[in-house]
């Protein structure tokens, strides 16, 4: 079984700002209670107050997926629709003392991390 890791960041226009923060604490607790998710943080950088971070790691790929069409679904897919994401997803196996990295695929626009 390998864990799947998400990182990057989302790019939020100046005139969505508000509306990204205020359904962001709902997307975080939902995302969080999901089945397989070990963590998730969705963070507003205080240098660049227009990209917000993005770590995420699940149990395994079917966790990952489970999230994903949960968060299409969402008011958080609707709010960021169209928005830059510039992400990562790696996959690593559990047993190893310091993870490898495989499977890495860029994503802009289709995860909604």
């Amino acid at each position: 079984m390998a864990k799947v890791r998400l990182e990057g960041y989302l790019e939020v226009p100046a005139d969505s700002l508000d509306q990204v923060k205020a359904t962001l604490p709902l997307h975080i607790a939902l995302t969080r209670a999901e089945p397989g998710c070990l963590s998730f943080a969705v963070t507003q950088r205080l240098d660049l107050p227009e990209r917000f971070a993005v770590a995420e790691v699940f149990a395994d790929q079917h966790a990952f997926d489970q999230q994903q069409a949960r968060a299409k679904a969402s008011v958080w897919a609707a709010v960021t629709a169209g928005m830059d994401r510039h992400y990562t997803i790696t996959t690593a196996g559990v047993h190893d003392a310091e993870p490898a990295l495989s499977a890495t695929r860029p994503s802009t626009g289709s995860s909604h991390g």
